[in-house]
């Protein structure tokens, strides 16, 4: 099973949250998703998105919240996506992997076309407001 960290990257100003869409040569591609990553060995998943976050959008953020993960099984593979709720603390976007980026409000979130293990991130994440 692969355990990927993902980030729900919430604008504590205006609630909106950050998605990301995945690039063409990513696979899945540009399905929408909460960015983030697989664990190198010895990493916390806190210290893991923090790497992932900086690497794929150049943005330091702080991990806020752990959400209740999702195991999720593609025909190739299996994912435990496991969702932290997450600030922006500094950086500028510059996407290194995705296609774009949008800032939504939480009720426009359901109308973008999501990779299927985020779904379920998704609705927890929404039903919790």
């Amino acid at each position: 099973m692969l355990e990927v960290i993902c980030a729900i990257i919430v604008d504590h100003l205006s609630s909106k949250v950050f998605v990301a869409q995945r690039g063409l040569s990513m696979k899945m591609p540009l399905k929408f998703e909460f960015p983030g990553g697989k664990m190198e060995l010895g990493e916390t998943p806190s210290e893991c998105l923090v790497r992932e976050i900086k690497e794929e959008l150049n943005l330091s953020i702080v991990v806020l919240e752990e959400l209740s993960p999702n195991i999720h099984s593609y025909p190739e593979f299996i994912i435990k996506l496991v969702p932290f709720i997450c600030h922006i603390i500094g950086g500028e976007i510059v996407l290194k992997e995705h296609a774009t980026y949008l800032w939504l409000v939480p009720a426009d979130l359901l109308n973008l076309d999501w990779a299927e293990a985020d779904i379920p991130i998704l609705k927890n994440y929404l039903a919790s407001l």
